[in-house]
């Protein structure tokens, strides 16, 4: 008779088992507790980049503030936002950075010392970041976006870290409103607009040309606005050099009473193929036309179109308000302009667009109703004005120099700028003209960490028949693998 062996097979699984509860249990809520974690993402989500380290070794001696509009556990509880919980959670980790996480709708005090200008849209879970009197909203949506996959990514980082290094040194992005061309000042008749700009991270100054040897390094744009007369040949090699260095200038250049040609605006609109015209538009056709500041019909406000994005184009400065104007926020409208054309010379690396149009009587005529009634210039421009009437006419253009980066945003009218003169029915181009800032310049600064992401591993297959291979292989084989260890097993076990 056979001696009958020990099986110790369900006793081993059984101290295997409470060994794990006893080792692995323990350090994940230990792990839990001290909050820490092991990044194994190829992008490392979940850690801090080295350009960010190095940032803050660089501004160890900077007190910085950082505030989260929300409960900081509310990111750790989505699984999608544990990267933005965990690059706060190692920034607090630093002496110098202190980490504040509140509910505006509880603490508006708090709030609204973050935005004293009352201007921002704050909103829950947004981001600032403070240094001294210098302050950056980051708003959370911007954390995380999808890219042409439909893929999350996460961006918090890389726009912390430049609102951190922005911050730090004290200087925002600066926008330039020249004088001297115009009896129209910053503080006097374009205030409102100066604020709303501001919110979005620049700083708005004056500059006098005159006094400086080159535009100043911390430039984001110039505004040329409502110049009634030419700039200087001085003023206008400065900005020559500054376009040709990749610059952003926004020239506001509506119709004024004049002798002569403004020959060196010319000269810097012909940088970037744009024409000027010597009038002032009007349009015949009452459908058209809006009302003016004493509530009566005025053939110079009149509206308009704003011509989509060009498919072949990389550029659009349109989608984005005709959105809003579909949405019924605003009217396509404009006030007191000028027009403008594309010059013959054309180069593949200048890319330009008109994005403000006048409108036909309807959808199917090419019979127009504006007026090109001539203003300033000389007896050449007036004549070359008088041709314009009844013909389709362009108000505003964007350029882009591809091989420079130089950008330029002109519209033949300041009256959507003017705190006096601006009505419902151009407040569309107002906004158009405020949102092109941001194509000018953006006011966040390239850390050059960028988006982090998954990494997703894919199959392509040439038709079902490949698929079904690959499911065999991948799932139904390793399965029938594990039922025949389970059938041996059972069949052995008590052997």
């Amino acid at each position: 008779m056979k001696k009958k062996k020990l099986n110790l097979s369900g006793a081993l699984a059984f101290v295997l088992a409470l060994l794990i509860l006893i080792i692995f249990v323990p350090i994940n809520m230990i792990f839990d507790y001290y909050d820490k974690v092991y990044d194994m993402t190829p992008s490392g989500k979940y850690t801090l980049n080295p350009i960010t380290e190095q940032l803050l070794e660089d501004t160890s001696d900077k007190q910085i503030e950082i505030y989260f509009l929300s409960a900081l556990m509310d990111l750790k509880e989505v699984p999608r936002y544990l990267p933005l919980y965990h690059t706060l959670t190692k920034l607090d980790e630093k002496d110098n950075i202190t980490l504040t996480c509140f509910d505006p709708n509880e603490d508006k005090e708090l709030a609204e010392s973050l935005n004293p200008t009352g201007l921002l849209d704050v909103g829950l879970a947004d981001i600032f970041v403070k240094c001294g009197n210098t302050i950056k909203q980051i708003k959370f949506r911007r954390c995380f976006q999808q890219d042409s996959n439909n893929i999350l990514e996460y961006a918090g980082e890389e726009l912390i870290s430049g609102a951190i290094y922005l911050c730090t040194s004290g200087n925002l992005p600066t926008v330039y409103f020249l004088t001297g061309y115009s009896d129209r000042t910053l503080d006097e008749n374009y205030s409102i607009y100066k604020e709303e700009i501001m919110t979005d991270n620049y700083d708005v100054q004056e500059l006098d040309l005159s006094t400086v040897d080159e535009i100043p390094e911390n430039t984001a744009i110039v505004y040329l606005t409502a110049p009634q007369k030419d700039i200087s040949l001085s003023d206008r090699e400065k900005l020559s050099t500054y376009i040709d260095n990749g610059g952003a200038i926004s020239m506001i250049l509506p119709p004024c009473e004049t002798e002569g040609r403004f020959e060196n605006i010319e000269y810097l609109l012909a940088k970037f193929e744009i024409g000027m015209d010597y009038n002032l538009v009007r349009e015949k056709n009452s459908d058209w036309q809006y009302r003016n500041l004493d509530s009566e019909q005025d053939d110079r406000y009149f509206r308009v179109s704003y011509p989509s994005k060009d498919e072949d184009y990389t550029e659009d400065l349109t989608t984005d308000i005709n959105q809003l104007v579909t949405d019924g926020m605003y009217i396509a409208g404009i006030g007191n302009t000028r027009s403008f054309s594309a010059l013959s010379s054309s180069s593949e690396m200048i890319e330009k667009a008109s994005i403000i149009e006048n409108l036909p009587p309807t959808a199917d005529s090419t019979d127009y109703t504006t007026i090109s009634e001539p203003m300033g210039g000389d007896d050449k421009t007036a004549a070359e004005a008088k041709e314009k009437s009844n013909t389709p006419l362009v108000m505003g253009y964007y350029s882009y120099n591809k091989q420079t980066g130089a950008k330029l945003y002109v519209i033949g009218s300041d009256d959507s700028l003017d705190n006096d003169r601006v009505t419902i029915s151009i407040y569309g181009t107002r906004v158009m003209t405020l949102f092109s800032n941001t194509w000018l310049s953006d006011s966040d600064i390239d850390m050059g960490i960028g988006s982090k992401s998954n990494s997703y591993d894919t199959m392509v297959f040439e038709d079902g028949k490949d698929a079904t291979r690959a499911i065999n292989l991948f799932i139904v084989v390793p399965i029938l693998f594990a039922l025949a260890g389970v059938a041996v097993w059972l069949k052995r076990r008590y052997a």
